[in-house]
């Protein structure tokens, strides 16, 4: 059954044992939080996205285990940095959902285009842009693989259009990584 890269990604989550995405809902993150709402995965939804890395940080540290936080792009992410500031020298293991523009329209001044790799490059141990939904479970992979090895924070920049593409069946969406 064909499924979308926003749905692989929540299924791995799921498979990691992840139970909750702190996070505030916005345009380019729809289709991530459509797949959470079909999912075992509660989606918490917080005042600003500060307060959403703030709060996976929290739980990381608390519970030793993989924390999930989301931001849709444009101001989302740049509300992300102090959070992912405070969780990546204090150790936490957490994955950061940073929802992009469209792919077609980065590098065109797009509204609320910001450029995530360089913004979160400082503030984590791996960032990287998923490109497609082929290469997005190699992506995701190594992210979780990143932050679950004591690397830092890890951020996945997700172009809106790359999570509604078709996601092909992947070894890694079935691994558990500790």
């Amino acid at each position: 059954m064909a499924r979308s890269y926003a749905e692989q990604v929540v299924a791995t989550l799921e498979n990691q044992g992840v139970t909750k995405i702190y996070g505030l809902v916005g345009d380019s993150l729809n289709p991530i939080v459509d797949a959470v709402r079909r999912s075992s995965i509660k989606w918490v939804h917080v005042r600003n996205e500060e307060a959403a890395a703030f709060a996976a940080e929290a739980d990381s540290l608390t519970t030793g285990k993989l924390a999930v936080c989301a931001a849709s792009c444009g101001p989302g992410n740049t509300h992300f940095v102090q959070g992912l500031y405070d969780a990546n020298r204090n150790g936490a293991k957490v994955l950061a959902l940073a929802s992009h523009i469209p792919s077609r329209q980065i590098g065109s001044h797009f509204f609320q285009e910001t450029h995530p790799e360089a913004l979160f490059n400082e503030c984590s141990g791996y960032c990287e842009m998923v490109n497609s939904a082929e290469q997005g479970a190699v992506i995701l992979h190594h992210a979780i693989q990143s932050t679950m090895a004591g690397k830092g924070v890890s951020v996945l920049v997700i172009p809106g259009d790359v999570s509604t593409q078709e996601a092909e069946n992947d070894a890694f969406t079935d691994s558990v990584i500790s």
